[in-house]
This record gives structure tokens, sequence and C-alpha cells, in this order.
């Protein structure tokens, strides 16, 4: 779970510092960088596991497509002046994961702050290109006696807090940097804390983060952080990859782009029936029967998924109040992302943070209670404890959709708005800030918040519509 996201430096995140709960909604007109506070937590996952290089290639450039010019990730960054970008996550990690051999490993405390700084170092000559270095990288613990400060949101201490922060740590960091004449090295240390001596790492050798190098149980709390990080993901549902066939032999994990819909419902049905105390193949293809029943003008009357032995494909029916028996893909694009997610939330096994563009894509305005209703029940419920009936997931979305904002409680949103700040170089320019809504838990004194006003001048409803805040009623 990320709790706290900092920027400094990232295209036009100049200096953002934002809390994240279960589920968060960033509201704000189109064009003006809310995209980039996904594409942030999605170069954090990608540096888990890639070089910088790679890492740098996945992420949107200027231009919207990847694989671009590692300058494109920085403020102003084609201008000339030293590129740095700063980030730090603080984070509540998995109690129990595996190394990449398989084995179990178990973090000493499973709340985190990890911090990195990247910099661009210019080509050396014209056949040359620049590249990207690393700066700094620490791995810090926080203490259980201080999570309630940082755990700002609405929750049980008891069932929620006291079951996911958990262990202690009686030594420094996991991950350290130092300055020495041979230039700069992360030192990492080990879960005894001041037992063992650390092991460094050279900075500028090393072409990627210290933490996506670690993949045994020698170091369980920074593989902890790591496969937290990995977790991490945008889903983008496209149409075309949830109409695609799932044969036999394909993956049956939802992907981020909704392939694999048909065999990730069998595979949850499936496995639900031989599970103690879960409900059986039928029973889970009634609840999300019952939740697609929600869309306004779908009547369900049942859903299935079959396996053709033949083929060996599997097909997700629909069969209507009416008598008409679909396929999946004669479904509308509406209806099939609304599947998806349906899907998703009766899958325990999916936890970890869920980036959402614009949910309300493709969906009926008569249908965006029932899709605001369902990505929020797709969070992790924080006053009770986690687990295969609460799983440990989080939602983040963005939106410009007035209907959107009205149907969220106010102390989910955050309204996304340019203001002018000061760059490093000193001259003033305007950067994406993140801002609360005034009275709520995120809401700092002399910090900026937002009224109920600044949300009705900023998000026009069309001409004629009626706009009614949801703030008149939720506060």
């Amino acid at each position: 779970m990320l709790t706290r996201l900092e920027v400094q430096g990232f295209k036009n995140l100049l200096d953002v510092r934002v809390d994240f709960g279960p589920f968060t909604c960033i509201a704000g007109a189109n064009g003006i960088g809310k995209s980039n506070v996904f594409d942030a937590i999605e170069f954090l996952s990608y540096l888990a596991t890639d070089t910088l290089v790679e890492a740098s290639q996945r992420v949107r450039g200027a231009s919207g497509i990847r694989g671009g010019d590692p300058r494109d990730l920085f403020w102003d960054g084609y201008r000339d002046h030293p590129r740095r970008i700063s980030l730090a996550a603080e984070m509540i990690v998995p109690s129990e994961v595996e190394d990449d051999l398989g084995a179990p490993a178990k973090p000493t405390t499973t709340f985190l702050r990890y911090e990195l700084e990247l910099e661009y170092i210019p080509p050396e000559g014209e056949s040359s290109v620049g590249r990207l270095i690393l700066a700094r990288e620490e791995l810090h613990h926080i203490n259980r006696g201080d999570a309630g400060k940082h755990l700002r949101f609405r929750h049980s201490a008891k069932n929620f807090r006291n079951a996911v922060v958990l262990g202690q740590r009686r030594g420094g960091a996991f991950l350290s940097t130092e300055k020495r004449d041979s230039g700069t090295v992360i030192n990492v240390h080990g879960d005894g804390g001041s037992f063992g001596k650390p092991q460094p790492r050279a900075a500028a050798r090393a072409g990627r983060t210290v933490l996506s190098t670690v993949t045994t149980n020698d170091y369980p709390t920074i593989l902890a952080a790591r496969r937290e990080m990995q977790s991490w993901r945008r889903l983008a549902l496209e149409p075309s990859a949830l109409r695609a066939p799932d044969s036999f032999g394909d993956s049956r994990t939802l992907g981020a782009d909704g392939r694999h819909l048909a065999a990730t419902l069998f595979r949850i049905a499936n496995e639900s029936g031989r599970l103690a105390g879960a409900p059986d193949a039928d029973a889970v293809y009634a609840q999300v029967a019952d939740r697609l029943s929600d869309l306004a003008a779908v009547g369900v009357e049942s859903l299935r998924v079959e396996p053709d032995p033949v083929r060996e494909v599997f097909t997700l029916f629909l069969q209507e109040r009416g008598g008409l028996r679909l396929p999946a893909r004669a479904l509308s694009e509406g209806t099939l992302r609304f599947l998806a997610l349906c899907v998703l939330l009766e899958d325990p096994t999916v936890t970890g943070l869920i980036c959402m563009e614009e949910p309300e894509n493709g969906i009926h305005p008569a249908n965006l209670p029932a899709m605001v209703d369902l990505v929020r029940d797709l969070a992790v419920d924080p006053q009770e404890a986690p687990d295969a009936a609460n799983p440990f997931r989080q939602v983040i979305i963005n939106t410009h959709a007035p209907g959107v904002v009205q149907l969220c409680d106010s102390a989910d949103l955050l309204l996304a708005e340019g203001r002018s700040l000061r760059a490093s170089n000193g001259s003033m320019t305007t950067a994406l800030s993140l801002v609360p809504f005034s009275g709520s838990w995120r809401a700092t004194s002399g910090e900026a918040s937002f009224s109920e006003g600044d949300v009705v001048a900023y998000l026009v409803a069309p001409p004629g519509a009626q706009l009614r805040l949801p703030l008149d009623v939720v506060g």
C-alpha cells in the first residue's frame, strides 16, 4: 500500500507531496498533468525490476509515447541546467513474500520509506547519448509507534493497523548512501541491524537501483519493498484485449489491458470451490452476475465461463433475462470494462496498488454511481483486517468528469491544478499541485486546500446540466 508519495523534478511534478488512503480520486481538467502522477508511480514500479534505461523507456514521454529521450522525464529536461529527479514512497509491504527461487522471506518490519535520486548525464560526444545515473538510494523503517502519524486516513488501529504494520527495527537503514573519494556508494544492510558488515555497491556503475538487484531472501525487508513496488499496476482496460479469446495455455490472471478475462474468472470460480469456507463456483458466478446487474439496461440472468476441450478455449457467456445468450465479445465496451472490474473484485490474489484513468469512459451517465461504487469497493476496508474477503488492495483514479466528483466522498478527493512555484534555478514556473478538500484528513494547517466553490469553478458542467456537489451531502 502506497501511503505517501513525494516527487520533485519529474515532468511537471516540481514539488508534489501527497498522502494516499485506500481509495483516492484525483480530479482536474484535461491536459493539466494528472497522468504524470501515475507515471511517477509506474516509474518507481519499473525501477524495482528494470535497469534505469529500460524503466525510463517504459514511461510515457513528452509526446505521449514510450521509449523516448530520458530527458522527457525531467522538469524542463531539454534546457541546459542540472537535471535531478527525487522520489520518495512510504509504503506498507507484505508480511511474507517469495524470492526469485520460490523461498519464503519475512521482512523485519512492514512499514517503510524508500527514497531515490536520479541524475541525467549529458552525452560526452556527438555520437553518444545521455544517460541516467543513481545519485542516492535509501530504505528506512517507520516505527510502529509512529505509524498513526503517517496513516492519517480514517481506519481501525485495532483491526487494520495492527494487522498490517508489523515487526520492529533496532538498527539503522536497510539501504543507505555514502559519498566516498571513489564515488557514491549504496550500502546494503542486513535485517540484523548493526550486526554484520554492510555490502557496498558502486552507484555510478550500477545502471539500476540496488533494490532491484535483491532477488533472494538474504535481505527479506528489501525484497518485500521490491515486491510491493512491483505489484503497483496501471489498469488500462482495452476493448480489443477484453474481447480476445483465451486458450487453455494462456495466463489466468487479468492483464493490465483486460486480457484473459474469461480464463481469470474460470480460475477464480474453480479455485474458490476448493477452499474451506469459500463460495463454490456457482456462487462466484452469481456474485459477478449480481454486480453486473447494477448497470442500468443490462438484464443479467446468469453468467458463466465454459471451457471448450476440442478448441481448448474459454468462452464467457452472459444469459439475459429476455432469453438471449451472448458471448462476452458481443457486449458493449462499457459493459466489458465494468465486467472486468467485477471479476477483479472477486479475485483475492490481486493485491497492491491499482491506478485507473477515467473509469467513467464508455459508461452511460446513469451508470456512473454503479461504476464509482465498484471501483471504491475494490479497495480494502480500513475498518477491518485484510484477508481473502477483504484483499489488501488500494485504488487511485483520476477524472475530469463532474459526475464522478459528485459521487466521491470529499475526504477521498484531491484537486489537480496548476500553481506557480519557484524552480531550483530561481525562475517561476507552473507546476502540478494536488490539493485536498478543506477539513479532510489530508488537509494541513497552513497548506493549500480547496472548497466547494473551487470545484464548481474548476470542473464546469455542460450548459444546462444540474451540478450537485456531494460535499453538501457527505461534508
